[in-house]
């Protein structure tokens, strides 16, 4: 069984004050194995985002299916699972990161790490060693730990939200252009996450503007012109 399979996927979004509704994505199929890393390219407005928001179910798909393989559901189509379900799947099994940070307010970077890891029912030594080791991996300045990430930089706030969701090791993991203001260094920090990630069986969707962090990463490339999967260097030519 598929650990993630899109069945005739479609997104609508109304412009209230214009009176009129456009088509976001229509017609989308594919399917993904755990342990798997799917890479979806295409140029900017094709969809790419809300496939992964409707995923995470921040946007509610208006046809199709979304069926997802849950530890605790089992088959569950997430466009129509309730809102309880939905909490409890981003609580203990799906992550999503995007290059923005929305968090709580006046709360500290070590503490929003920590309060991941202390969901998932770990200890609070547990969560603060793990939360220190994740921030340390990503380069967070340790003098940043302790203050609140309202006053970071762009690539400061995207480090710190990568550590919150892969300390939670989650089953299934929607990244949204999560390199997008990193350095090269915080780039490759990110890809050994992934990879370590990817051997302990999670599986993962992944949105990347930057081809080559994909090279070599990416079990497939699903192309969102030609609506299929296609081979890693083919997926380039569609992004702009």
């Amino acid at each position: 069984m598929s650990m993630l399979e899109l069945n005739d996927f479609g997104k609508r979004f109304t412009v209230h004050h214009l009176g009129e509704t456009m088509q976001a994505v229509e017609n989308i199929d594919f399917s993904l194995e755990t342990g798997e890393f799917i890479g979806i390219v295409g140029k900017s407005g094709s969809g790419k985002s809300t496939i992964l928001k409707s995923i995470y179910r921040t946007y509610l798909p208006d046809t199709g299916c979304l069926l997802y393989d849950s530890r605790r559901f089992g088959l569950i189509d997430l466009a129509q699972a309730s809102e309880r379900e939905i909490l409890y799947l981003r609580k203990y099994e799906i992550g999503y990161v995007s290059q923005f940070l929305n968090v709580m307010p006046r709360t500290t970077s070590r503490k929003l790490v920590e309060k991941a890891l202390l969901e998932m029912g770990e200890t609070e030594e547990v969560a603060r060693r793990e939360a220190e080791q994740a921030l340390t991996h990503f380069e967070l300045d340790p003098k940043l730990w302790d203050t609140y990430p309202t006053t970071f930089s762009g690539g400061e706030k995207l480090r710190l939200n990568i550590a919150m969701a892969t300390v939670k090791k989650p089953r299934l993991l929607l990244l949204d252009e999560p390199t997008a203001s990193l350095d090269q260094q915080s780039k490759e920090k990110v890809r050994e996450i992934i990879k370590k990630l990817k051997t302990n069986g999670t599986t993962l969707v992944g949105i990347f503007h930057d081809i080559e962090f994909m090279d070599g990463l990416c079990d497939k490339v699903f192309d969102m012109n030609r609506r299929e999967f296609v081979a890693e260097k083919q997926g380039v030519v569609h992004e702009s």
